[in-house]
């Protein structure tokens, strides 16, 4: 990171700090905002690992960004799994180096979402996916970031996570918790260098939306957030110079 000065105005413009060769791990990188944050990254320069549960989508996106030229590590996991996110984060370490950024994309909601049809499994499944999950990678990636002395902990989450809405208790449940997990990680671990933002997206045309109990109409989809424009908001967030910190960002479609 540097800093331009205005040749007219002597106005110093602080530059925004480079991705190249920083080891960025994707959870959740398959389809959706997850996967365009890993196009993204990979285009910077970094060095990335993507990961979900379906290996032949992460081959499709492994396979695309190699012929822009730009290789990525892929790796199969199910975020829901302790073990098997500790296994990731000890796998990009050995393929990559030390993990400068974690980016947490995975989630998931069900039709059946109101109270009067919300059961247990359902709740389970819920809370194991959009935010154990989110848990058990930090805490497999945290203690050699705190050993390091910086990494950036970054979380999507949802407007459904500021603001009550229609998707339903688990959901809105899984995406706060988030909202907590992260700010009191930032709280314990500032001190050790350790950064965390959550980036809270509106209505997103992504394939979660084929789970709501009745799809949006065209005409809203139209003006809907695009998982590129999401991916946006992380890499900007990725790029704030290591002196501050973006805790929350929401960004919303412009016709809310």
């Amino acid at each position: 990171m540097g800093a331009r000065r205005h040749p007219l105005y002597g106005i110093v413009f602080l530059m925004p700090v480079t991705l190249k060769n920083q080891v960025v791990l994707v959870v959740g990188a398959s389809s959706g905002i997850g996967r365009e944050t890993a196009v993204l990254f990979a285009r910077e320069g970094a060095r990335v690992m993507a990961a979900a549960r379906r290996e032949n989508r992460l081959r499709d996106l492994q396979s695309s960004l190699a012929q822009e030229g730009f290789a990525i590590q892929i790796s199969s996991a199910d975020a829901s799994d302790v073990s098997a996110m500790e296994a990731l984060a000890q796998k990009t370490r050995s393929l990559l180096g030390e993990i400068d950024i974690l980016v947490y994309a995975a989630g998931t909601n069900i039709p059946d979402r109101t109270m009067k049809h919300l059961n247990a499994p359902h709740w389970d499944m819920m809370i194991d996916v959009n935010l154990n999950g989110a848990f058990y990678i930090t805490r497999a990636v945290l203690p050699a970031m705190r050993e390091r002395g910086s990494g950036h902990l970054i979380y999507i989450a949802s407007i459904s996570g500021q603001t009550p809405d229609v998707s339903g208790a688990a959901y809105q449940a899984s995406k706060r918790g988030m909202l907590g997990l992260a700010h009191a990680i930032r709280v314990e671990e500032k001190e050790n260098g350790i950064r965390t933002s959550v980036v809270c997206p509106g209505l997103v045309d992504t394939e979660i939306l084929e789970k709501r109990p009745v799809k949006p109409p065209p005409e809203m989809l139209a003006k809907a957030l695009r998982p590129e424009d999401v991916a946006e908001a992380v890499l900007f967030v990725a790029k704030v110079p290591p002196r501050a910190a973006v805790p929350e960002m929401a960004i919303v479609p412009t016709y809310i």
